[in-house]
């Protein structure tokens, strides 16, 4: 049979850096964040002809707290790309970041040529190893036809529960194959339900409780349970509190809300967590530092998440509801049928003695500024929807306890891996993913110079923020720790730049608080002007001895 004039089937080639950059287009990815090398150079190419908006940073952490504050926010992976050796360590810190925290995060390295290299071991590290204990999944791309589906693979691990950080390198000359795949669509994933038979056990159990409480946990927070949990609330009328990264996933202006269980015990939440016979545990996540400590004294703890419950000394849960955490939810409520029945006197006790104590200090006038007046006085200038992101330090504590959230992540807090340096980043991708809400970073003085230089990254990508600088000349959380030891005052103290001039080098504006009056018309100007403020708040953090650990240990629980 003759073959003159017909077309050869040839599929058309890509060049795998083109490639990669159409999967990571067909997964939706409107950002990668990133601090480039030599080795991402053919990357770098194909990004310039992307729709995907290509966010430079001043150091590789950025790029990483960035991503990983996406898709805390998100819930779609966040995607940074750094290069080989020393840019690719540089994100370790955020690689366990996303991972202790639960938030996906696709990271892209580069890497020397695999086939033919002639700069002997200039610059390598196993990359791929190194990674392996702080992400989900770590891989070498190998050759250009395996990229559609290792992207499609890494973004599935990195989102599914429980969500965290994935890794792929992509060495130079494999960037410059070519290749005739094409990019694997993605698709919507639904969880399982939860059976039918533990449901109707949990409900018999919370019928034949006589003081339930509801904990909520930061797996609620990432899959955005806000309505499903509110219903169960508003309809059980059962008392609960949360973690310190399950604030707002319901209103904490609730009548029924106890309080944030911002330290593992003792504090006056505590106090119904003790009298209370059955703990319903939403979105737990043992990364977290306890919220409390389970004990064989007969408490019964129902486990509600996506995934069944890592068992540990403190944590033992014997029911356990696991499927779809909103749905589990629905059905429970709908098990239940209504209001429960129980003596929720002591809970509002609680409740009332919660609140009493948060109050204090808040109209404080006391210079430099305890951390009560600073707490409410954020409040006062952050509207329901705005969003506040904390670093590191004492200070964490102060705003857990006092700082109420109305919404699921206005208040994005590290206590997974709580490192240093986060905060800054963490808010500039709020301020770049809502530029109609206020956002505000609030840092330590310690904190924040262990990533200042991407002021000048918020600054050229144009953002409403306000960076609030706590300054106590001194690393606040260790010397606290360091009091409640009963150690020596020693070894803690540093001297910081002038963060007016700090600010204004970089283009931003900066601002130093000389009297506590000044501290919300400081804020709201801040905000009214627009673009990156600093404001150097002075802070008197002796409190912290008075109440986190005197009043604390004095107070009795009236069991």
């Amino acid at each position: 049979m003759s073959t003159i004039g017909k077309i050869p089937n040839k599929k058309i080639k890509t060049k795998a850096s083109d490639l990669l950059v159409q999967a990571l287009e067909a997964e939706g990815i409107e950002y990668i964040f990133a601090l480039p090398g030599e080795e991402n150079l053919d990357i770098l190419e194909s990004l310039r002809n992307s729709k995907i908006t290509f966010v430079l940073t001043r150091h590789e952490q950025g790029a990483g707290f960035m991503a990983a504050t996406h898709g805390r926010l998100t819930g779609k992976a966040g995607v940074c790309l750094v290069t080989l050796g020393p840019g690719a360590t540089n994100l370790a810190t955020p690689a366990a970041f996303a991972q202790l925290g639960g938030m996906p995060m696709v990271i892209i390295t580069g890497q020397k040529p695999i086939k033919n290299s002639k700069q002997g071991q200039f610059q390598i590290v196993d990359i791929v190893n190194l990674f392996a204990p702080i992400c989900k999944m770590s891989k070498q791309i190998v050759h250009g036809n395996t990229i559609p589906a290792l992207v499609r693979e890494a973004f599935r691990i990195a989102e599914e529960e429980r969500p965290g950080a994935v890794l792929l390198e992509l060495p130079e000359d494999i960037a410059t194959e070519n290749t005739d795949e094409q990019v694997l669509e993605p698709h919507e994933r639904h969880y399982a339900v939860a059976d039918e038979a533990i449901l109707d056990e949990a409900s018999k159990l919370i019928k034949k409780s006589t003081m339930p409480l509801l904990l909520i946990g930061a797996g609620a927070n990432r899959k955005h349970a806000h309505k499903a949990l509110c219903d169960f609330v508003k309809t059980t009328r059962i008392p609960f509190f949360n973690t310190q990264m399950g604030k707002g996933v319901v209103d904490e202006r609730s009548e029924f809300f106890l309080g944030t269980a911002a330290l593992s015990d003792g504090d006056y939440l505590h106090c119904a967590i003790e009298r209370a016979d059955l703990i319903i545990n939403v979105g737990h996540d043992v990364v977290e530092k306890p919220p409390f400590f389970m004990e064989k004294n007969g408490k019964k703890v129902i486990h509600i998440n996506y995934k069944s419950a890592k068992v540990d000394q403190v944590y033992f849960p014997q029911i356990e509801v696991v499927g779809d955490l909103a749905r589990s939810m629905q059905l429970l409520k709908k098990k239940l049928g209504g209001e429960i029945q129980f003596d929720s006197s002591y809970f509002h006790k609680v409740h009332k003695e919660v609140e009493w104590h948060i109050r204090q200090g808040a109209e404080d006038a006391r210079f430099p500024i305890i951390p009560q007046r600073i707490v409410a006085d954020t409040r006062k200038v952050m509207g329901e929807h705005d969003i506040i992101a904390l670093d590191n330090g004492i200070y964490k504590i102060w705003y857990a306890r006092n700082y109420k959230a109305y919404q699921p992540n206005t208040v994005l807090l590290d206590n997974a891996l709580a490192t240093m340096g986060a905060g800054l980043s963490s808010a500039m991708m709020a301020a770049l993913l809502y530029p109609d809400r206020r956002v505000m970073a609030i840092c330590g003085d310690g904190g924040f110079m262990m990533n200042s230089q991407e002021l000048e990254t918020a600054v050229r990508l144009n953002l409403n923020l306000v960076v609030t600088i706590l300054n106590d000349s001194s690393y606040g959380m260790i010397r606290w720790k360091q009091t409640a030891v009963n150690f020596s005052d020693w070894g803690l103290d540093f001297k910081n730049p002038d963060f007016v001039k700090f600010a204004e080098s970089f283009g931003a504006k900066g601002h130093r608080i000389k009297a506590t009056k000044n501290l919300i018309p400081t804020f709201e100007k801040a905000f009214e002007k627009g673009g990156v403020h600093i404001v150097d708040v002075p802070v008197d953090y002796s409190e912290n001895q008075k109440v986190l650990i005197d009043e604390l240990s004095e107070k009795v629980c009236v069991l």
